[in-house]
């Protein structure tokens, strides 16, 4: 009986789970994290569990929900190019032509 492999395609693609992309898969994972980290202190706390776990549960599936929104919206580089939008100035404002005055006296030195 021959043994049958199948064969990676994925070569030099992001790594994709469950259709979250890319780093929105470290997001989730550290979420997650956190949410583990509530419910120990909530139950060492004395939080009564009729309360503490439908919150968690609740804060659990926003979190995933939110996730897989962001993963579809924005794609593999999206969210961070969308901070790096955020980040640029709207305009640049010059009091002076001196700064373009150089740049041409450079750009003519070069050629």
């Amino acid at each position: 009986m021959a043994t049958v492999y199948q064969i990676n395609k994925g070569v030099n693609r992001s790594i994709e789970f469950r259709g979250i992309k890319a780093q929105y898969l470290a997001i989730l994972a550290a979420g997650m994290v956190a949410l583990l980290l509530v419910s120990a202190v909530a139950f060492a706390a004395g939080t009564p569990a009729m309360i503490a776990i439908p919150v968690i549960v609740l804060a659990g599936y926003c979190l995933v929900t939110a996730v897989q929104r962001y993963s579809k919206r924005y794609g593999e580089h999206g969210l961070a190019k969308k901070a790096a939008q955020v980040r640029m100035p709207a305009y640049l404002t010059a009091s002076s032509r001196k700064l373009f005055l150089q740049l041409k006296n450079v750009c003519h030195e070069t050629e």
